[in-house]
Formats: structure tokens, C-alpha cells, sequence
């Protein structure tokens, strides 16, 4: 699936409003998609309380939500929230650091929302992580564990001519699937729907099949689909 830089014709499905800031996701569906934990997702939304010595602190969000009014996430949030759980694999994710390191890179580049933008593989993306690693004090292994982990989390977004995101594939459930990448989620596909990249057929509309008590050979040939795709289609809806 590819896509290109939005237009104005694209954006009147939408109200005129980009897909991708659209409140789409309840803290369950984010969470299947990012394999993030909703109660994790939900401190780095709405922010988080801890304890001092004689008082309570508050952690601010770092990720804003498009309203907030709206409970649900958008497309971008769960780019978001990819990139920072790509932090959290080597080291727990100390939200005051990230900010302080997000705010430098930002500001030396002039780059609004550094955690969906491509030049996180480049300069701003550097200082990013020279800045966030010297905080944390890791030592120069950690640091190289960390440049490839999240190396690995932005080949699973797709960017746009306009260096917006524009698809996100999830990490596959199967280990025998690895890489594969059969299921995608795109704000312009579905509304955001996590669909099966080779047919657009929505990993829901697969499972509610199955469930309703047809043979996965039908499903399979119905959907021009193979069975490692419904195994994923299967594990993504079974994920909480």
C-alpha cells in the first residue's frame, strides 16, 4: 500500500480536516496496535501521579490528544507512542527526560513534534538521543541497543511526500511471521482500521467470521488470503 502527500480532495472524506488527527482509537485499540500496555498509554495521555517524601508529584503528559473532550487517540498519538515504547525497551521511560530532550532538538531544528517526524534518522534525531542517553546515564552499549531498537520501530512507519506518517505496520504476533508484516493501520484506508495489506479486508471483518462459526478454508478463499494471514488477523483481535 503507498501513499502519497495529502490533498485538498482527500481531506473532504474527512470534513476537511487531515485523517490523521482524527480521535479514532479508545486506549484498547491503541494498545493492540502499539503492543503497549492502555494503563501505560493512558500516563503518557493524561499524565501520571507519584509519590515524594512528604507529597505527591505529577508527571505532565507527553502526548496531547486531539481534543480534550475526546477520550480516543489519533493516528498520530499512536506514532507517538511507537517511538516512545522504542525508548522503554531499553531503559523505562522517564517522561521528564524525553521531554527535555525532545524540547532541545526541536528547538535547535525549528521541528514541530519531533516523535512523528522522519528527521528522527537524522541530525535532530542525533541530538535527540545524545541528549536523552547522557541524561539517563547509560553506558556506550545501552546507547547502541537503544540507536537500534528504535532504528527498528520507524521502518514500521511510512511517510508521505508531505513527511507526515502515513501507515504503520504493528510488530507481527506469530514468531513465525516475523517481518511479514501483514497487518497495517493508514488514515487513509479504512479510517484507520487495521486492515491485511494485501486485500484491505479489516482484521475485525476476518475474526467476526471465524467466530461466527465458518471454516477458516472458506474465509481463506473468500479473502484471497493465506494462513499465516489469518493466524495474524487472529492474534491482532486477541490482543488486549
Amino acid at each position: 500500500m503507498t501513499t502519497g502527500a495529502v490533498r485538498l480532495v482527500d481531506l473532504e472524506l474527512y470534513g476537511g480536516e487531515d485523517p490523521r488527527e482524527q480521535p479514532w482509537y479508545t486506549f484498547p485499540d491503541a494498545a493492540r496496535a502499539t503492543g503497549i500496555p492502555a494503563s501505560t498509554l493512558r500516563s503518557w495521555v493524561v499524565g501520571q501521579t507519584y509519590a515524594r517524601k512528604r507529597d505527591r508529584g505529577y508527571f505532565e503528559p507527553i502526548i496531547r490528544r486531539p481534543s480534550c473532550d475526546d477520550p480516543r487517540l489519533s493516528f498520530t498519538n499512536l506514532i507517538e507512542a511507537h517511538v516512545l515504547r522504542a525508548l522503554r525497551t531499553v531503559h523505562d521511560v522517564a517522561l521528564d527526560h524525553i521531554r527535555e530532550a525532545i524540547d532541545l532538538a526541536e528547538r535547535e531544528f525549528g521541528i514541530e513534534r519531533l516523535l512523528i517526524s522522519p528527521d528522527l534518522r537524522t541530525a535532530a534525531g542525533q541530538l535527540f538521543l545524545d541528549r536523552y542517553t547522557d541524561l539517563l546515564e547509560l553506558t556506550s552499549a545501552q546507547q547502541l541497543v537503544m540507536r537500534s531498537v528504535l532504528e527498528q520501530y520507524l521502518e514500521r512507519v511510512r511517510f508521505d511526500e508531505s513527511r507526515l506518517p502515513a501507515e504503520f505496520t504493528p510488530f507481527e504476533r506469530s514468531p513465525r511471521n516475523q517481518g511479514r508484516r501483514f497487518i497495517a493501520l493508514s488514515p487513509f484506508v479504512s479510517f484507520g482500521k487495521p486492515i491485511l495489506r494485501s486485500t484491505g479486508v479489516s482484521t475485525e471483518a476476518v475474526v467476526q467470521r471465524l467466530d461466527a462459526g465458518e471454516p477458516i478454508d472458506v474465509v481463506m478463499a473468500d479473502y484471497e488470503l493465506s494462513e499465516e494471514e489469518i493466524e495474524e488477523a487472529v492474534l491482532y483481535e486477541a490482543a488486549a
